[in-house]
């Protein structure tokens, strides 16, 4: 079959099932669930590849779960990611009462797209006119939350990296993989735009932090105490004195916050934590901001007295986009939208683990509007779902196609010409060496 009759083909199967890839989706909002406890979204996500006639793999990352279509030849293997875990924002309406989980950052719209994706090119039997292969990827655990619990998992053996795709990666998921693609929703809205192509975002290191200090009583007897939210406190001051030396072009962003202020009012307190990033656009930027930050915390903890722990973990890694992959899918996206509504090119501030999958092979990451309100805030809100789900699965299909048609020409010459940001074993080492645990104790002069 001609290229553009395939396309067509696939095109008018995702709309003739939209409604279906369209449930999938609220399923998965009306169900939400944080990272590496996605066990309905896994299930869900199984049951719908399957029924495709694929062949998945559940809990491929403690949850999760990927199914491989195989084209008539040899040739690239394409990663097509959609995520499934939940965000916490308690004030959002549709908040779970009890966990406080929320899909206020979209992952249950890119699972839509990418089964409504894997749903236009099964039912069609496109594959038969395709080299290579696709392998569909429901992903968990891209929200960098509920860090005592991930560490929960570390220390069982469950898990090494807290982000899923740097598990999947360390696992091997993707070894067999040239290239892959998937999208994320962005309000555009305000911008008037409706796509948003070759974004680059933040990386980020994240931190976990104890100060330790003396109980006594905070009324008769504050004197014999050592007072660790004072520690912390001066820390976070210490940190917004660094601000002026972080340089614009590294879009350094720190943001800590307090987790445990104490026990008791009227004990002095002993045992105060913090969580916090350190972002930024590029590796280094980002080793010298956490430098920094290390050395304002530790000066709080000196000021009182107090012991400091601090634990950094392994964040993910800025967001780096391929022009060639983003050309092609801008031929395909015009088909549906305007000029005007597209943009090509942006700066985002916040983090993805897909920055991860970018820098071992090509990457496409669209954003999507449809939705209006800020991610991970109580307005975020799906307001149009044929831009949200229906336009990026037609659009990512097609862009499937067109690197898979004709022998995958297209994607060979793609993963031939691309320079690798790291390998996969110097990823693996960056990762560990940002992996890093203080024991700080101020010392008496």
């Amino acid at each position: 079959m001609k290229k553009n009759e395939l396309k067509k083909k696939v095109v008018e199967s995702i709309e003739e099932n939209r409604d279906k890839i369209i449930e999938l989706g609220k399923k998965i909002y009306d169900n939400p669930e944080l990272g590496y406890k996605e066990k309905y979204a896994t299930d869900l996500v199984f049951d719908a590849l399957k029924d495709l006639g694929l062949k998945p793999d559940k809990n491929i990352a403690v949850t999760g779960c990927s199914a491989l279509a195989e084209g008539s030849k040899p040739g690239p293997r394409i990663a097509f990611m959609g995520e499934i875990d939940a965000i916490l924002c308690h004030e959002h309406p549709d908040a779970d009462s009890e966990t406080g989980a929320v899909h206020a950052c979209g992952h249950n719209i890119q699972s839509g797209v990418m089964y409504g994706a894997a749903l236009g090119l099964m039912m069609t039997e496109a594959f038969n006119d395709l080299a290579g292969s696709v392998k569909f990827m429901a992903v968990p655990a891209e929200e960098y939350v509920e860090l005592e619990y991930r560490y929960d998992l570390k220390d069982e053996g469950k898990i090494k990296y807290f982000g899923g795709k740097q598990e999947l990666i360390k696992r091997g998921h993707l070894d067999d993989v040239d290239m892959a693609m998937m999208m994320h929703s962005l309000n555009l809205g305000e911008q008037g735009l409706k796509a948003l192509l070759g974004p680059s975002g933040n990386g980020f290191v994240g931190k976990k932090v104890q100060f330790l200090g003396k109980e006594s009583h905070a009324g008769s007897a504050p004197e014999e105490g050592v007072n660790a939210l004072n520690a912390a406190m001066l820390s976070i001051n210490n940190i917004n004195a660094q601000r002026e030396t972080f340089a614009d072009e590294d879009k350094i962003r720190v943001h800590p916050i307090i987790t445990k202020g104490g026990d008791i009012v009227n004990i002095v307190p002993a045992d105060v934590r913090m969580e916090s990033y350190v972002r930024g656009k590029n590796v280094e930027g980002i080793k010298d901001a956490n430098k920094k930050v290390n050395r304002a915390i530790k000066s709080g903890a000196m000021a009182v007295g107090a012991e400091v722990k601090i634990n950094d973990i392994p964040g993910y890694l800025p967001l780096l986009d391929k022009k060639e992959l983003d050309d092609i899918l801008l031929t395909n996206l015009s088909e549906f939208l305007d000029d005007e509504d597209i943009q090509n090119g942006g700066t985002f501030a916040g983090s993805f683990d897909f920055g991860d999958v970018s820098h071992l092979m090509p990457a496409l990451h669209p954003f999507f509007g449809g939705i209006k309100g800020d991610l991970h805030t109580r307005n975020f809100e799906l307001i149009d779902e044929e831009l949200a789900y229906i336009t990026p699965a037609k659009t990512l299909a097609m862009t499937v196609i067109d690197l898979l048609y004709d022998d995958g020409q297209t994607a060979k010459n793609i993963v031939e010409n691309h320079e690798p940001a790291l390998t996969k074993e110097e990823y693996i080492d960056l990762l560990d060496n940002f992996s890093k645990d203080i024991d700080f104790k101020a010392k008496d002069e």
